[in-house]
């Protein structure tokens, strides 16, 4: 079980670097590059090369680090730390807020990034009004997952010095 917990919590953070970090990238980085590459019109390099790779390690890390966290909280509490985090049982309260917030910020990038951005990329056919309010959408769950990242790391930091 030790191997397995600590080959879990390895590719925990591996992902979780992968998938903070180009959350951050997107929302410190390319937001603000869009809109001086689209004023200048070389934005076409960003949205054709860039995003759809950045964005596919992005949802794919998100799951990969919540799997793994999954599998990693399992081995805990003689196996039972994934449902006593889930359900903020003692002493798994922090580390289950940290797994709660990495589960919205999961269904946030499947759900609300992922279906808009799908259509502001060209994957997913989309009138011009649509890919507006896409824009709009996806901007606005990046950001929540932003500001969601902040309290989720520090749970999650506090509750693995817990039980590590």
């Amino acid at each position: 079980m030790e191997i397995v917990a600590g080959l879990a919590r390895w590719l925990h953070f591996f992902f979780g670097v992968m998938w903070i970090g180009l959350l951050y990238y997107f929302n410190f980085v390319q937001v603000a590059a869009m809109k001086e590459a689209n004023a200048d019109g070389t934005a076409g390099g960003i949205t054709k090369h860039v995003l759809p790779r950045a964005l596919w390690y992005f949802r794919w890390a998100a799951v990969l680090t919540w799997i793994m966290g999954a599998i990693l909280l399992g081995t805990l509490g003689g196996g039972t730390g994934f449902v006593k985090a889930f359900t903020f049982q003692a002493p798994f309260v922090g580390i289950g807020i940290g797994a709660w917030l990495g589960t919205i910020m999961l269904i946030n990038v499947w759900t609300f990034i992922w279906q808009n951005q799908k259509k502001i990329i060209g994957l997913t056919p989309a009138t011009d009004e649509e890919k507006v309010v896409a824009r709009r959408v996806a901007f606005l769950a990046s950001r929540t997952n932003t500001m969601l990242s902040i309290p989720m790391l520090f749970f999650m930091a506090t509750g693995y010095s817990h039980h590590f």
